[in-house]
């Protein structure tokens, strides 16, 4: 624990490992960008994070990719960022982009965010999910409603990884959905230009198809007012 700790608990380590967060695979060079250090000194620390087993590096030509290990890397990153105390934004933009972060943001490959969240409670409260053994199993009803969606279930099942598991969202301190289920839920909202995202971030923008759309959907009432999401009980 105390070498892991370590690994992360680096400014620059920990910001790299953020940016990565996305699920995509970037470069050394956008990764010192972002972590606002020396090309040489980024090399060295995603050195030590590929040999302690946190990132793996791809090389495709003259570029050298690097992307987390695994989606159980993302889930720890995402747990430890739940014991965080938030700081205050220094600005307005900052705050702006602060509540954009907590509004709708990918965590790894799945929908996280106050949106996520609302999309859960919308699917257990529909019948569309149950809670089962710390985690969800797709009712009757919801083997209909996501097949409908364009989600092949059996499929999702049949991934190697957790099929519909709970994620506690480190804005909200509340469950939002992740698993395989939570990962082809956030690829449909993205297909139907539901959501969008924001070149190299993690935040994604609820586009006026997708406020239609969750509300035929899923019931939901959601509308962007001054940088915050407000919802309205149908």
């Amino acid at each position: 624990m105390a070498a892991l700790a370590a690994l992360i608990g680096e400014p620059a380590r920990a910001a790299m490992l953020l940016e990565l967060m996305t699920g995509r695979a970037l470069t050394a060079s956008e990764l010192a960008v972002r972590a606002d250090v020396s090309p040489s000194t980024a090399s060295e620390h995603l050195a030590r994070l590929v040999d302690g087993g946190l990132l793996t590096r791809e090389v495709q030509g003259r570029h050298r990719y690097y992307r987390l290990t695994s989606p159980r890397v993302a889930r720890v990153l995402e747990s430890l960022a739940t014991l965080a105390r938030p700081a205050p934004p220094p600005d307005a933009h900052s705050h702006e982009l602060a509540q954009g972060f907590r509004l709708a943001r990918t965590c790894y490959d799945h929908l996280a965010g106050r949106l996520g969240v609302m999309v859960l409670d919308a699917l257990l409260g529909r019948g569309l999910l149950a809670e089962q053994d710390g985690g969800y199993r797709v009712t009757r009803g919801g083997e209909a409603w996501f097949t409908a969606f364009g989600i092949d279930v059996d499929q999702q099942r049949r991934a190697k990884r957790a099929f519909a598991r709970r994620c506690l969202d480190c804005t909200e301190r509340r469950p939002h959905l992740a698993g395989a289920l939570g990962k082809a839920l956030l690829g449909q909202l993205l297909d139907r230009r539901w959501l969008e995202r924001l070149d190299g971030e993690r935040m994604l923008l609820l586009t006026a198809a997708g406020e239609a759309g969750l509300r035929t959907e899923l019931g939901l009432h959601v509308r962007i007012e001054s940088g915050a999401l407000a919802r309205a009980v149908p």
